[in-house]
């Protein structure tokens, strides 16, 4: 018969035992590897823009007939169109003939399928290209053909169809939103190169899609369209060097036409509303198409934050970050009342 000294010692052993055997299974739950989810699993799978024959495009347009022409720029003509393959609506760029020849499209096909991987509520998706000698074509999603500088400008339908504040407030924080993506959502960022009234489109509901993104360089040269949008060392070494201070001098260009309803004027509105901003005579400064609003701390809000975009040095410019994260809580505050 076993002494208690003997029982107690296996007592203490089996305890021993039984906790080891515990701490493995513990270990090996825990140390045990988990399997990595990809990024693609993650957030889907980003598909690059399509390459389409010219021989579709053509036929989409019919011929890239003038009557579907709903806008022409700096780069190019832009149609409407259908595609056959799917019936879907499209907007398709033709970029000028002239940029083409010049060498300026080189790796045409590699920046497209770059930049449509960019995929947000507030920018236009690039779904494909084509290319063929002297032809260089990108392909949109049609969102519409009405930009925000017609709202603002060119719409003569009468004061019932000028942009309220509330309605301006909402493009600013959506477009500062698609603006903010591109810098900051995407590897490599974006830089637009040419933001502008003109290439903020605004859909059925209003809301702001930044278009024409990123294709800045296949006209380094060209000025015309830009002067008033970029800051003056843009054209530091005699041709455009796009960068994303310059961009948040463009937004700031465009909060300036939102809030005044005038045009840029190649520079022209800076000299006149910075002035009328810094000593508060918003009486002066404001669209006098609409109605003085009565709360004007977001109005005063929106002219600050259009003061530091375009006002401070390229150093001292607050980034698409800091300006979207104002826009959008004044956009929350608006909702509320």
């Amino acid at each position: 018969m076993k002494s208690s000294q003997e029982i107690a010692y296996y007592f203490i052993l089996s305890l021993l035992s039984a906790s080891f055997v515990i701490l493995c299974l513990v270990l090996v739950i825990f140390c045990r590897k988990k399997p990595v989810e990809s990024e693609e699993s993650l957030t889907g799978p980003k598909i690059s823009a399509q390459g389409y024959p010219l021989t579709d495009i053509d036929d989409a347009t019919d011929g890239f007939n003038h009557r579907r022409i709903i806008g022409s720029g700096r780069l190019g003509t832009v149609y409407a169109a259908v595609l056959a393959s799917d019936q879907k609506p499209v907007a398709v760029k033709r970029i000028h003939p002239s940029l083409v020849l010049s060498n300026t499209c080189f790796g045409f096909s590699s920046i497209l399928k770059t930049l449509s991987l960019a995929q947000h509520p507030n920018i236009v998706p690039i779904i494909g290209f084509s290319q063929a000698p002297g032809e260089r074509i990108i392909v949109m999603e049609f969102v519409s053909a009405v930009s925000l500088d017609y709202y603002l400008h060119e719409n003569s339908d009468g004061a019932s169809s000028v942009l309220n504040w509330s309605q301006r407030l909402r493009i600013a924080a959506g477009a500062a939103r698609g603006l903010e993506y591109l810098h900051e959502g995407m590897a490599p960022n974006i830089v637009h190169g040419c933001f502008k009234a003109s290439n903020v489109l605004l859909d059925d509901k209003f809301c702001a899609r930044v278009s024409d993104y990123g294709i800045s360089s296949l006209a380094p040269n060209e000025k015309r369209g830009l002067l008033g949008y970029v800051d003056d060392e843009y054209w530091r070494n005699g041709r455009g060097e796009p960068c994303k201070e310059s961009d948040v001098y463009g937004f700031g260009v465009v909060l300036l036409e939102l809030l005044t309803g005038r045009r840029a004027e190649e520079g022209l509105l800076l000299r006149w509303a910075l002035p009328l901003i810094k000593e508060t005579r918003f009486s002066e400064l404001l669209d006098l198409r609409l109605v003085m609003p009565s709360n004007m701390r977001t109005i005063i809000r929106l002219a600050k934050v259009a003061l530091a975009c375009v006002g401070n040095s390229r150093k001292s410019r607050p980034s698409m970050i800091q300006v979207a994260a104002i826009l959008n809580n004044l956009e929350v505050e608006v909702c509320v009342r």
